[in-house]
């Protein structure tokens, strides 16, 4: 009988992030970002399979997934690492997904991280926003921004998360950690609740419906340092993105919480290193400036990013900005920043025939 733990532990000595199981399949691993089968591993049928992931989960959680075919939870096998696990249902039966949580957060130098983040941990109030999509590494950036905090500032934080990933030491601050389902109802009970609790900061894991969004909005505005994530790829669509959550005739309220309280947006995406052998981390950075208020409540969002290309002396980035600078520096190559760019035409400049070739192919 193979044992989840075996196969976590075999995933992380091959330098995986995610392991992947599918009934009547060999279970497989993201590898530097490519999907590879776990060596000399058999495919898994679904009565072993169900086996498998009841082992692993809590008795509560369990039945949560027996009867709606889905679960999120996190795992940990004690002094290798965390997981944060989704069991679901498909076609060949139960099947998991498991991604790596390093137990060691680790700092914003570490990470590579742009400096002017130690800058946005120091706001009073505000909602911040890390985006990216699904697999970018925001809850490490975020994870490197609290800790950051946490051995400077002597703060009130409570995050809200679905599953709790990071574990934080209270340091110089005192951090609650909540986690929806074991410890509340939902992240909208959850932030309502952390209003009265005389919080310095508010850590929303995600801000993934209306009611989520509308709480974080007004707790930024109640001079609450708000911290979110959204699955979105750079900054405008960012701002589109919680605007549009809205039916048209609450939107100009919303335009008009968010340009009092946005004090900055961090959207990241991953891309494959030169050496084709890991990944490296790709940032754009928009910060509060005195014209970007009116530019959201007017709704002119595509000049957010006249903004950000104008105001790189004030530490923000634009997304192909960085792109360009890490292809030049010899991080990545000419096509994986084609690939990720936003504007083709200036990036169809820098590919190679072979380039070329491989996108036609």
């Amino acid at each position: 009988m193979v044992h989840l733990d075996d196969l976590l532990r075999q995933m992380i000595e091959l330098g995986g992030s995610d392991l992947h199981l599918c009934s009547t399949m060999v279970p497989k691993i993201r590898q530097h970002g490519n999907l590879v089968p776990l060596p000399e591993r058999d495919p898994i049928p679904p009565e072993e399979m169900m086996h498998i992931l009841q082992e692993a989960a809590p008795p509560v959680r369990w039945e949560w997934y027996v009867k709606n075919l889905d679960m999120d939870y996190a795992y940990e096998i004690k002094d290798l690492a965390r997981f944060r696990v989704n069991y679901m249902n498909n076609y060949y039966g139960p099947g998991a997904v498991m991604r790596v949580i390093p137990t060691k957060i680790m700092s914003i130098d570490a990470l590579n991280l742009p400096p002017i983040l130690r800058n946005i941990c120091e706001n009073k109030n505000g909602l911040v926003l890390v985006t990216g999509p699904t697999g970018s590494g925001k809850s490490t950036t975020l994870a490197a921004m609290i800790d950051y905090i946490n051995d400077t500032q002597a703060k009130h934080i409570i995050t809200i998360e679905d599953p709790i990933e990071f574990v934080h030491p209270n340091k110089h601050s005192v951090i609650v950690q909540r986690e929806v389902g074991p410890d509340t109802k939902s992240f909208g009970a959850a932030l309502r609740g952390a209003m009265r609790a005389d919080p310095d900061i508010i850590l929303v894991g995600e801000m993934r419906d209306q009611e989520t969004i509308n709480l974080a909005l007004t707790c930024a505005t109640m001079g609450i340092l708000v911290f979110g994530t959204l699955h979105t790829n750079n900054a405008p669509k960012t701002v589109d993105r919680i605007i549009d959550s809205f039916p048209s005739d609450q939107q100009p309220q919303i335009r008009a919480m968010l340009a009092q309280s946005l004090a900055a947006v961090v959207s990241q995406l991953l891309c494959r290193t030169a050496s084709g052998k890991g990944r490296v981390a790709c940032h754009e950075v928009l910060l509060r400036n005195d014209a970007l208020p009116a530019t959201i409540r007017e709704g002119a969002i595509a000049n957010i990013r006249s903004i950000i290309e104008q105001s790189s002396g004030a530490g923000m980035q634009s997304m192909d900005n960085t792109l360009m600078k890490m292809f030049k520096e010899g991080k990545i190559t000419s096509l994986e920043a084609y690939l990720k760019s936003l504007n083709k035409i200036e990036f169809e400049k820098i590919l190679t025939p072979e380039d070329k070739e491989a996108l036609r192919g």
